[in-house]
C-alpha cells in the first residue's frame, strides 16, 4: 500500500475509534481530545489525528471553541430536550414517507437484525447504541426527501452522544429497543404511515423521558 493510500484509510479507522469512544463514554462528557494525545495513541502524525478530530466536530460529536481543545460536548436539560423533539419531527416524518412507498432500507433491516443479536447475546446490552443508530440513520437515508436526511444528518452527532448516554446508563435494554424497532419496521411493511409515525415518536419520546429523569438526578 503506498503512502498516500495509507494516509487516506489512517483518519477514517481513528474517526471510527474515537466515535465509538466517544458514544460507549470511554471518552465522556467534558473531556478535552487533543491531537498529540490522538497521535500517541494511534502512532500516527499529528496532522493525520487532527484531520480526525475535526470530522468528529463537524459532526457534532466533539466542540471546539476558538484557540481552544476539542471536548466532548455536555448536553443540558434543554439541549437534550430539544435534540429528542426535532429528532422525533424528522424521523416520524422519514418512517411515514417510507411507509407511503419504497422499500426497506436494507441497511436499517441488517442493523436491526445485529441489535436483535446483541439482546440474545451473553453479552446482551454490551452495545447495542451503534446498531441503534444505524438503524434510524438508515431509516432516514433510505426516504425520498434529500432534505430530510441533510436535516436527520445535522443532529445526528448530538443525538449519538445521547444514544450513548442512554447505554452508558442502562435506560433501556437492546431488548426493549429492539421491540420497539420492530413495531416501526412492521407498521412502515404494511404501509400504516400514521401507526409507523406515531411508534417512533413513542420511541424516541420514551428515550427521552428516561434520559431526563436520569439527567435530574445525575447531571451529565
Amino acid at each position: 500500500m503506498t503512502t498516500d493510500a495509507t494516509s487516506a484509510v489512517l483518519p477514517d479507522a481513528i474517526y471510527s475509534g474515537l466515535r465509538s469512544a466517544i458514544i460507549s463514554q470511554s471518552i465522556a462528557p467534558g473531556d478535552s481530545v487533543t491531537e498529540s494525545a490522538i497521535a500517541l495513541r494511534f502512532g500516527v502524525a499529528r496532522p493525520t489525528a487532527k484531520t480526525a478530530i475535526e470530522r468528529l466536530v463537524a459532526d457534532g460529536l466533539l466542540r471546539r471553541e476558538k484557540h481552544q481543545t476539542a471536548r466532548v460536548p455536555r448536553l443540558s436539560r434543554a439541549d437534550i430536550l430539544d435534540l429528542f423533539d426535532s429528532r422525533a419531527v424528522v424521523e416520524s416524518a422519514a418512517v411515514a414517507a417510507l411507509a407511503t412507498g419504497g422499500p426497506l432500507p436494507a441497511e436499517a433491516l441488517s442493523a436491526h437484525r445485529a441489535l436483535l443479536a446483541t439482546a440474545t447475546s451473553d453479552t446482551a446490552d454490551g452495545d447495542f447504541a451503534t446498531h441503534d443508530i444505524d438503524f434510524h440513520r438508515a431509516l432516514v437515508a433510505g426516504q425520498p426527501s434529500l432534505r430530510l436526511a441533510r436535516m436527520h444528518a445535522l443532529l445526528m452527532g448530538e443525538i449519538e452522544l445521547c444514544i450513548g448516554q442512554v447505554q452508558a446508563a442502562h435506560l433501556l435494554t437492546a431488548a426493549e429497543v429492539g421491540a420497539q424497532h420492530q413495531g416501526i419496521l412492521d407498521a412502515v411493511t404494511a404501509g400504516d404511515a400514521d401507526r409507523a409515525a406515531r411508534l417512533t415518536r413513542e420511541h424516541i419520546a420514551g428515550a427521552r423521558d428516561r434520559l431526563l429523569t436520569h439527567f435530574d438526578t445525575d447531571p451529565l
